[in-house]
């Protein structure tokens, strides 16, 4: 299995951040990496709503932004957010983020 390049945050800019954080499909993955730590790539829920090439394109921008880290995990991929690297890099802002998912599921409203 090759090796991914993750960018170092500090040549990610917050429009890049926030860009890739700008699709639904990106925030229901962003939402349940933050609630489980970590998912193998075939067990992400947005594969109910998406075909598996369109979630890789996803997971790809994320990975691009600084969102995430991707390890290999046997024969798998595994996605973690990188939470702590952007919080050093954008204060407050992905926690932020996540508390808001959070809060319009609570209201009934779709996220």
């Amino acid at each position: 299995m090759r090796a991914l390049h993750h960018p170092d945050l500090a040549s990610v800019d917050l429009a890049t951040l926030l860009g890739a954080l700008a699709d639904p499909v990106r925030l229901s993955v962003v939402r349940q990496l933050a609630q489980a730590g970590g998912v193998v790539c075939g067990k992400f829920d947005a594969l109910s709503e998406v075909s598996i090439s369109t979630l890789s394109h996803h997971l790809k921008v994320l990975r691009a932004a600084g969102v995430l880290r991707v390890t290999p995990n046997g024969s798998f991929r595994r996605h973690e957010l990188r939470a702590d690297e952007i919080n050093d890099r954008f204060p407050g802002v992905l926690p932020a983020i996540i508390a808001n998912l959070d809060q319009t599921e609570r209201v009934g409203v779709p996220a």
